[in-house]
């Protein structure tokens, strides 16, 4: 029994043994157990980042001036209406105040500076402007040629010092006609189209109270009425007015038959010269012009730059003069002008008020001749049509603003130099447009006092 115990014990031990050997997942479990796989974890190797070359200046900037004093409640007053202006520092150029300053606006008699500036580029100082007096000894006919001077004077009496007269012309005439009569004289005002003597933009009550004539190459004493009062009725026909002072003038010398020879406008037919007499010179006539604002004399000082230029000395060449003047001579962008007349009466006159502030900077310096026009700007409450202003508290300025005015119905202006409070030296230009009154002119004196007083501390704010 024991023994059958002990078989059945040995075959149940294999069979159990061998169920063992064989279940599922056995082994595996059994290798897990006694050998583990290691766990790797892989670190991924970091790509460098290069930073791209950034570019460097050749030349670092330097630190821009902070500029803590501002005009903009003068700039901002209502008197002055649509402004615009520009102020420059004359010694670096740099535009410290703008307020469209690159919008080309009428100017008022502003202009004349730009015209005075032609005019001695185009004519240079020294030129001397031609009244003439031809004709063919025994013909018994003269013509009395103009060219353009405004200054010719009938009695001598005259608002402008060293003025050239008809007088002399009689006396020429006399001593070489001698006793030979008189029977014919033409008035010649052909320099340029004698019909091309007023722009419809002009308010004739400029004529008729006296600011302005008509703008034809033969008259005397610029046309006034009365020849010594700067502000003068003018006449509606110029080249007459000067014939009847010519005749009378020849009467009085003793020209025989002047007082019954016929008289006529038209052209000379003769070429030989037996009289002339000549204007002061260029820088002489701009010396009279900036400081009483003559718009009979920039007129004439235009058209004659225009003639001498090899145009023809009408209006419509202006623009096309000034430009080309304007950039060749002084180096100043033009593109932006138009210019109607020479005198800056006409609203469509343009010229940026950047533009005349750089201008004034080869004034200021008396570049190419320019000084003649610095000496004859009038200067704040001292001369010309500046000396009753600057007043009250303006008054701070008085002696230290160099500047043409200009007043038409549309605009009031004013443009030049400003010897500043810090010893700097600025340019500016300023614009008040639109519908302004008389008092726009206290207003700009105002806004310039304020510029004078910041200085190169002026912000554009």
């Amino acid at each position: 029994m024991a023994a059958g115990v002990l078989v059945f014990a040995l075959l149940g031990g294999g069979a159990v043994a061998a169920g063992a050997a064989t279940a599922p997942g056995a082994a595996t479990a059994r290798a897990g157990a006694s050998s583990p796989r290691p766990v790797v974890t892989v670190t991924p190797t970091a790509t460098p980042t290069v930073d791209p070359t950034r570019s460097v200046p050749d030349v670092v900037p330097g630190a821009t001036r902070l500029r803590t004093c501002s005009v903009a409640g003068a700039a901002s007053d209502a008197r002055l209406a649509q402004f615009e202006g520009s102020v420059v520092n004359a010694a670096t150029g740099e535009v410290l105040f703008d307020r469209n300053g690159s919008t080309p606006a009428r100017t008022g008699s502003v202009l004349k500076t730009l015209t005075s500036a032609v005019a001695l580029s185009v004519l240079g100082p020294d030129t001397r402007l031609t009244t003439r007096v031809t004709g063919d000894p025994g013909t018994g006919a003269v013509a009395l040629v103009g060219g353009g001077d405004a200054t010719l004077s009938a009695t001598g009496s005259s608002v402008y010092a060293g003025a050239p007269t008809v007088a002399d012309l009689a006396t020429q005439v006399k001593a070489s006609l001698g006793d030979q009569p008189l029977t014919q004289i033409t008035l010649d005002a052909t320099y340029w189209n004698p019909a091309d003597k007023w722009d419809p933009s002009w308010k004739r009550t400029e004529q008729t109270i006296g600011y302005h004539s008509e703008v034809t190459a033969l008259m005397v004493d610029g046309d006034r009425a009365n020849p010594a009062a700067q502000t003068s009725p003018r006449s509606t026909d110029p080249v007459a007015r000067a014939g009847d002072a010519f005749r009378s003038a020849l009467v009085t010398a003793g020209v025989v038959g002047a007082d019954s020879a016929t008289m006529s406008q038209g052209t000379a037919t003769s070429g030989t010269v037996i009289a002339q007499v000549s204007s002061q010179p260029v820088s002489r006539l701009i010396s009279q012009l900036l400081p009483t604002s003559d718009n009979t004399l920039a007129e004439m000082l235009a058209r004659v730059s225009s003639k001498e230029s090899g145009a023809d000395g009408s209006a419509a060449s202006l623009t096309a003069l000034y430009k080309s003047v304007l950039s060749s001579t002084y180096g100043l962008d033009t593109s932006s002008l138009t210019i109607i007349d020479g005198s800056g009466l006409s609203e469509n006159d343009a010229v940026p008020s950047t533009f005349v502030a750089r201008l004034m900077i080869q004034v200021l310096n008396r570049e190419h001749g320019l000084g003649v026009v610095y000496d004859a700007l009038p200067v704040s409450g001292k001369t010309g049509t500046l000396a009753s202003r600057f007043t009250g508290s303006n008054a701070v300025a008085r002696g230290a603003v160099h500047a043409k005015t200009g007043w038409i119905d549309t605009a009031y202006t004013l443009a030049g130099t400003v010897d500043a409070a810090d010893g700097t030296k600025l340019t500016f230009a300023f614009y008040a447009i639109g519908s302004v009154q008389d008092n726009a002119r206290a207003a700009l004196d105002t806004l310039t006092t304020a510029v004078y007083s910041c200085g190169d501390n002026l912000a554009n704010s």
